[in-house]
């Protein structure tokens, strides 16, 4: 029983040990700038994939590139991978980290290799990997992501205010001009153009030469699509961007050693105190250990 424990806290602090040289690698400013300059190259030999003379004439070469970025990314995701080898679910909380695993995973599965167009886009996505080296972009995602429900629900009301107008345009202007309004989805397609005020003024004097109202017809329906759906989709986006960037500076303020930070989230404050607790158990084991 007593060789079983001491085989057991000897695994562990060799995973500690591990962890804490790779993570000093994975923190390094270096290995970030080596990484983001690994992530432009991949996307500059895309770029150059696009020429087929060059194709034809370096397949091999471009080939076996392929095969060393692929190498290196792998490289790269197992060392993150062992800087939290002593919390291995560290890791999969990061979301960062889960994207990085399926790039690089997708990339050995048969299906994925065998198909031309699949493979080239999953290289593709190892460009957005620029975002994690990058705080602006980043906080830009995440401000996307923020305003998604938002977003959802002016599709929704943008929508639903689409369809009313073009049956409304429909119902008055189908038999003077089929061509914009002849069914359901000319007129949708007319006005989703006009939503950008493309063609507004040869829509408005098609429309004054069937009727003096059509004027309220497209003032209206600019005023609200155009002007009043638009600014609330703004208002949700600088919302959700400023929301991100708090969080952002939140993150790099934030010291996870400080489980009493003022301010913080309980439910941090109760994982940093775990975690905590678990580093000192650890070392209190380690110092038991003969």
């Amino acid at each position: 029983m007593a060789d079983g424990e001491t085989t057991h806290l000897g695994t562990r602090a060799a995973r500690r040990v591990l962890a804490e040289r790779c993570r000093a690698i994975t923190t390094a400013r270096w290995f970030a700038v080596a990484v983001f300059a690994l992530i432009l190259s991949n996307a500059a030999v895309l770029g150059v994939e696009t020429y087929v003379g060059v194709v034809h004439r370096w397949h091999e070469q471009l080939k076996l590139v392929e095969h060393g970025f692929l190498a290196l990314f792998t490289l790269e995701i197992l060392l993150r991978a062992a800087a939290h080898a002593d919390r291995p679910r560290d890791f999969f909380r990061d979301p960062w980290n889960l994207f990085d695993l399926a790039v690089v995973l997708c990339a050995f599965l048969p299906v994925v290799r065998e198909n031309a167009t699949v493979l080239r886009l999953l290289r593709l996505a190892r460009v957005l990997r620029t975002a994690r080296f990058l705080p602006q972009l980043r906080i830009v995602l995440v401000a996307v992501g923020r305003s998604l429900p938002g977003t959802v629900s002016f599709l929704f009301v943008g929508a639903l205010l689409l369809y009313v107008y073009a049956m409304v345009g429909w119902v008055f202007f189908a038999d003077e001009d089929p061509e914009h309004f002849g069914s359901i989805g000319r007129a949708i397609l007319t006005l989703f153009l006009l939503m950008t005020l493309d063609g507004l003024g040869d829509a408005v004097r098609a429309g004054l030469e069937i009727s003096r109202w059509s004027i309220v017809y497209y003032a209206s329906y600019v005023l609200l699509a155009s002007f009043v759906l638009v600014n609330v989709l703004i208002g949700v986006v600088i919302t959700s961007l400023d929301e991100a960037r708090d969080m952002e500076r939140d993150a790099a303020t934030h010291d996870p050693a400080d489980p009493a930070e003022p301010g913080a989230d309980p439910a941090d404050q109760v994982r940093a105190r775990i975690a905590a607790a678990r580093r000192a158990l650890d070392e209190l084991e380690e110092s038991l250990t003969p």
